[in-house]
């Protein structure tokens, strides 16, 4: 027989149960892993690398650097020494702008002991073959002298005279003779020194 009070017990104790029963705990979060001794390691060395090649390149780039200025250096000194100097008519003895050509001529010859010198001695057309060769040679001598005047060696120092036998500029007017006028320099040891020298 149908009895509707003991369905509603069973149905209330079915909903108890289920009420009462506790919840499913939530999944674990998976836990974190860290990079394996293998990885750990294989980073490591790329670092090396890296840091290897990034100092190789540094130092490249500072000796190119260095590379450059010692070209300039030796570029500048080698402009300096070869920078001719003029002589008035029928003269030898240094006029004041001439002097301070080789006053900077001077300064780099002092902070590069090596090099070595020699002045060539030049006439305008003016005057006999002969008297011209001994003017070439006395303008020569005279820069010289300016040199060993300040205490450097005279074995750095050689002179020749080619009197007016090679000028620079021709025509026979004041402009080509004052050009011709001159006393040429030049290295005849330590121009590969030229960049090291400090001055």
């Amino acid at each position: 027989m149908f009895n509707p009070r003991l369905v509603l017990a069973a149905f209330a104790t079915v909903v108890l149960a289920a009420a009462c029963r506790p919840e499913p705990p939530p999944p674990a979060a998976p836990e974190p892993t860290g990079p394996t001794a293998e990885e750990i390691e294989a980073q490591r060395i790329a670092d090396s690398i890296e840091n290897a090649r990034r100092l190789e390149a540094e130092a490249l780039a500072a000796a190119q650097r260095a590379e450059r200025e010692m070209q300039q250096r030796a570029a500048a000194a080698r402009a300096t020494l070869g920078e001719m100097v003029y002589f008035d008519y029928d003269e030898s003895t240094l006029t004041s702008e001439t002097t301070r050509t080789l006053q900077a001529k001077l300064a780099v010859l002092r902070s590069c002991p090596s090099v070595r010198l020699r002045m060539e001695g030049h006439a305008d057309e003016r005057g006999t073959s002969e008297y011209n060769i001994a003017l070439g040679s006395e303008r020569a001598q005279s820069v010289s002298e300016f040199f060993t005047g300040f205490g450097l060696d005279d074995a750095r120092f050689s002179t020749v005279s080619y009197g007016e036998e090679r000028p620079v500029a021709q025509g026979s007017n004041e402009a080509a003779w004052a050009r011709n006028r001159r006393v040429e320099f030049v290295i005849t040891t330590g121009a590969d020194d030229l960049g090291r020298c400090q001055s």
